[in-house]
């Protein structure tokens, strides 16, 4: 059977603070400039979810997007949205929250939860001029 991918955008409000606890103030501000300011900021993220899977020959879906939809805001947008990820998200809990590490736990949370579909990637925009993508590897 043919694999077909399927991607559903969700949006959610953020924000952080990326800053190493290890270190100094000053090691931080020299590694991660503003976005190491004590006050944190924050971003309009965008999450491209892409699932693929066979097409199911009753409905010609890989997967109904609007289950889809449901499912990434149960398991992620309500935890993440207008939260500070460094103190609100507890699977963010002692990671340093950088895009590149908030896609990897929105793909730990989210993997097992698209089946019998597979999750195959994920890019999330931090900014209109920043992503990251993951595809599992």
């Amino acid at each position: 059977m043919p694999l077909v991918t399927a991607t559903r955008l969700v949006k959610f409000n953020a924000g952080h603070r990326v800053y190493n606890p290890a270190w100094s103030d000053e090691r931080n501000s020299a590694t991660f400039g503003k976005c190491s300011n004590p006050n944190g900021h924050g971003h309009n993220y965008t999450l491209e979810i892409t699932i693929e899977g066979e097409v199911d020959p009753e409905t010609g879906y890989v997967m109904d997007l609007g289950e889809l939809k449901r499912i990434a805001e149960r398991e992620l947008v309500q935890h993440l949205d207008h939260k500070n990820l460094n103190l609100d998200v507890p699977f963010m809990a002692g990671t340093i929250p950088t895009t590149e590490n908030l896609v990897l736990a929105c793909w730990r949370v989210l993997a097992p939860k698209v089946a019998p579909s597979r999750l195959v990637r994920l890019k999330l925009w931090e900014t209109e001029n920043h992503y990251v993508e993951y595809d599992g590897r």
